[in-house]
């Protein structure tokens, strides 16, 4: 049963109006972001004027300019319906149903339900919708669904055009990201913004070198140099993080994000976080082969070697000492007894590398144990040697261990094979979906097995997807060392005289290095150095 209150003057009875006015998507046209758009001023003349001939008495007009049909946190239509449940009014008064409300969740909820429930008679005026004309609600539900197919359909478009704008290459985000700048004459393209790339410069120096993120973290703060976030609004930009912390340090997670990120190679990456759907505005992470990736679209701020260095380091997993910076010859020294990865260690001020085997039970291996300034002279002393006889034109093939070069190759042709195989199996699931859907069509298996086996399907193929994506970047990146094996004389032509070693020429100089117990009755220790050319 409908309740409506109304007001009676001189015994005339007085309804209540409340105008409701919205932007439409398709008429921005405002000169600031103050006035009202002309599509807002039409619709208030439009529906002051229905009103006033119908004698009603105008409570509010509510007006959300800038705001979509399916956004629920409009402040004016909240402000609305808050009104509308205290009774202040008795009509609410639209242009079309549609500038109400696109979805037709909200049409249930309040055109059908608790306006009916409040007394409150909903009219809009270009689809002639009326709650108090009988027979009226189908059309309006039909309108509510072809509302509803609009949104869908203008969200998959316009994703359609933005997914086209990443595939080519061409910025979209609001923000440039920390060490570049929006080029003002190109659109969606990238500048190096200079302040912010030396910075990024620092960090892939530090890291290379053998510090620690956490160490880095540490030292930008000491300096106080602002983090990106700060930065930017320092800059006059108006940003705000994710986590909405206003903090102006650099942390771990910063520094982790910026050693991984592409975009400073020169390459654009894009779609890592997408929408769960048009109604649901929050963000999920995408699948890594769902990304967008095109190559040299700006300039880089790291060049590929550097980030090489950083990429290897990386994926190494490499631990600082208690000083904050990575051992020369971590992840890189092996107990040649066992096979097992040597710990760093500090004792009395020394540093030592032993085995870690040996460490967490004396009986699994006799164990390794070096000093690290003894094992950087050997290598010195060895690295040196080879020097002297590539610049005496001495075949130096016999000095130079190139069994991890083999190895390596061996690995590769096992990634490719890996790769094929599963991508074969991602193409017979696609098959399988396919078929399914047809024996869904022809009746042979019923809509709830369909959704089933479809859901079973697609999970599969993203988990094969996913390993591909792996070992893709393993296989680019074993590529790489290989690659940058060919060009061994190259590569050590650089070196003259030898007598200091950093984490830089470790990583690119030596793939790994054995070494054993020291010898009964000497200070020898053996060890053998596997090259990276």
């Amino acid at each position: 049963m409908k309740y409506y209150f109304v007001i009676i003057w001189q015994g005339v009875i007085l309804m209540k109006v409340a105008i409701y006015c919205r932007l439409s998507e398709e008429d921005r046209n405002k000169v600031n972001r103050e006035d009202d758009s002309r599509s807002i001023q039409n619709q208030k003349t439009l529906l002051l004027d229905f009103a006033v001939n119908k004698g009603w008495e105008v409570y509010n007009i509510y007006s959300d300019d800038d705001y979509t049909g399916s956004d629920r946190n409009r402040p004016e239509f909240n402000k609305l319906i808050q009104d509308a449940e205290k009774r202040k009014f008795q009509i609410v008064l639209c242009k079309s149903q549609s500038r109400f409300t696109r979805e037709m969740e909200l049409v249930e909820k309040y055109i059908h339900g608790k306006f009916i429930e409040w007394g409150i008679r909903f009219i809009s005026v270009a689809d002639n919708a009326d709650t108090a004309v009988r027979g009226n609600k189908k059309s309006r539900q039909i309108n509510g669904l072809i509302n509803e197919w609009f949104l869908e359909d203008m969200s998959e478009n316009i994703k359609a055009v933005l997914d086209n704008k990443r595939a080519n290459g061409q910025h979209i985000g609001s923000f440039a990201l920390y060490g570049y700048k929006k080029d003002p004459e190109k659109k969606g393209h990238l500048l190096i913004d200079e302040p912010a790339a030396e910075v990024v410069r620092k960090v892939f120096s530090l890291f290379a070198n053998g510090y620690g993120k956490m160490s880095i973290a540490r030292m930008l703060n000491e300096l106080h140099i602002p983090n990106p976030t700060r930065y930017k609004q320092l800059n006059g930009i108006e940003y705000k993080n994710n986590k909405g912390s206003t903090s102006s340090l650099w942390k771990y997670s910063s520094i982790s994000h910026m050693l991984t990120n592409q975009m400073y190679i020169g390459n654009m990456v894009q779609g890592k976080y997408g929408t769960i759907s048009y109604k649901i505005k929050k963000t999920r992470p995408r699948p890594k082969d769902q990304w967008f990736i095109v190559e040299n679209t700006h300039e880089p701020i790291i060049d590929r070697e550097t980030w090489n260095i950083v990429q290897s380091l990386i994926r190494q997993k490499t631990k600082p000492f208690i000083t904050g910076k990575i051992g020369i010859f971590a992840k890189k020294a092996v107990c040649i007894n066992c096979g097992y990865t040597m710990r760093s260690s500090i004792s009395r001020g020394e540093k030592y590398l032993v085995c870690s085997n040996r460490h967490v039970s004396k009986d699994a291996c006799i164990g390794s144990f070096i000093k690290v300034s003894k094992l950087e002279q050997i290598v010195i002393s060895e690295l040196n040697y080879i020097v002297k006889k590539l610049s005496d034109g001495k075949e130096i093939y016999n000095s130079v261990s190139l069994g991890s070069h083999n190895a390596k190759k061996s690995k590769l042709e096992h990634l490719h094979s890996r790769i094929s195989d599963y991508n074969k199996k991602i193409e017979e699931i696609s098959r399988c979906l396919k078929q399914s859907y047809v024996d869904k069509v022809k009746g042979i298996i019923s809509e709830s097995d369909f959704v089933d086996l479809s859901r079973n399907f697609n999970v599969e193929r993203g988990q094969y997807s996913n390993l591909v994506y792996s070992l893709q970047q393993e296989a680019e990146s074993l590529n790489s060392e290989l690659s940058f094996r060919s060009n061994r004389y190259e590569l050590i032509k650089n070196y003259s005289v030898v007598e200091t070693l950093d984490r830089v020429m470790v990583e690119k100089l030596i793939d790994h290095i054995c070494v054993g117990k020291r010898i009964k009755g000497t200070k020898d220790v053996p060890v053998k150095i596997y090259w990276n050319f």
